[in-house]
């Protein structure tokens, strides 16, 4: 959608000037040629930007009329971007640290005063992502990092979204946690990996000191092929995930058998709709701790679901064993019915001595 009103006028203004006066090409001087401007909004706020842009005059250089602008103005924005590199940054953040969508990324936006469209958002995160591949897959970053820990271990493994679908091979160091390579392949064949590591090997400033994979037999084959004699060692992940299938079948199992005994959150949800009482937050609360519970899928083998699905309803049903013994639930409840099978404490009987029912004593339904 069309923006229906004015931006307003930026209340900081800044002057760029080039730090370079002479040309690099003849060493004549570089005259202003022409100022450019540009808005810039920044979490600080806007920005007006006044850009001298410098040119050589002399018709015998090969630098002749070619515009040389300020080194400072890259530390702003993105060229043909009115945003600038710090809210670029904080919506990355945003989005890999907090894992923030679309939509609360842009009120967060709103919130600091940086006045953008909800479809810019997108844009942003798409420039990020592009700065960070640069970052990453910059070879003399790399090659510094890789050079400072004298050696590297690979790993190599493949990720197929589908069947039928080209398969992901990543080739990564497990010491410093780098991407070297990543390329689609049609098929994982013991000459497409070789091909594979024998460019990652011409482009290490290290040797090689082992290698680590899922014990494929075209992995082995190719790591056999390209580092004869370097160890080559199969994932721990997945030496344990084979070796505990028997405890995970069990854990499964259990988890279902615990999710057959607490079903029916959504009738209780449905009672208490609509009202915004304590009461009725309340019975919300335990109502998605209980979804809460019931949804978190654990990652075998490191982590058994089923015991962890057991450990949190059992503190959802000691909560509500707490609460039941410090009043029991109120009277006319929308959870009165399904105390998830906790009794509440006997009231006493009406009457000052003996238990005589007085006037006006009504009977109170037990939970």
């Amino acid at each position: 959608m069309a923006r229906r009103h004015a931006r307003p006028r930026p209340p900081n203004r800044r002057t760029l000037e080039p730090l370079r006066d002479r040309c690099v090409g003849c060493g004549g001087p570089l005259w202003v040629a022409y100022h450019s401007h540009r808005t810039v909004l920044t979490l600080d706020g806007p920005y007006r930007l006044t850009v001298k842009v410098r040119r050589c005059q002399r018709p015998t250089c090969a630098r002749f009329r070619r515009p040389y602008r300020p080194e400072e103005e890259g530390a702003w924005a993105l060229p043909q971007m009115e945003v600038g590199l710090d809210v670029v940054a904080l919506v990355g953040a945003l989005r890999d640290g907090q894992h923030r969508s679309g939509p609360e990324i842009h009120r967060d936006l709103r919130g600091r005063g940086v006045d953008v469209a909800e479809r810019t958002v997108a844009h942003l995160l798409a420039r990020y992502e592009e700065l960070v591949a640069l970052h990453l897959a910059d070879p003399q970053r790399l090659r510094t990092r890789l050079a400072e820990q004298g050696q590297v271990i690979l790993a190599l493994d493949g990720l197929q979204p589908d069947v039928g679908h080209e398969v992901l091979w990543v080739v990564r160091d497990c010491l410093s946690g780098e991407v070297l390579l990543a390329r689609s392949l049609l098929s994982g064949t013991a000459e497409d990996l070789a091909g594979l590591l024998t460019e990652v090997v011409a482009a290490l400033p290290v040797p090689i000191a082992g290698v680590v994979s899922d014990g494929q037999h075209p992995i082995r084959a190719a790591v056999a092929r390209v580092l004869p004699g370097v160890p080559h060692q199969r994932c721990q992940f997945h030496s344990l995930r084979e070796a505990a299938k028997p405890i995970f079948e069990a854990d499964r199992h259990a988890k279902t058998q615990l999710k057959k005994q607490v079903r029916g959150v959504r009738p209780i949800e449905r009672q208490v709709e609509g009202r915004q009482d304590d009461e009725a937050g309340l019975i919300r609360g335990y109502c998605l701790a209980v979804r809460s519970a019931l949804t978190d899928d654990g990652r075998p083998p490191l982590a058994a679901s089923g015991l962890q699905l057991q450990e949190r309803l059992s503190a959802i049903h000691a909560s509500l064993g707490r609460v039941a013994e410090k009043g029991g639930c109120p009277r006319n409840s929308a959870a009165s019915g399904a105390c998830w099978g906790v009794a509440s404490r006997p009231r006493r009987r009406c009457g000052r001595r003996f238990g005589w029912r007085t006037t006006g004593w009504r009977r109170r339904r037990p939970c």
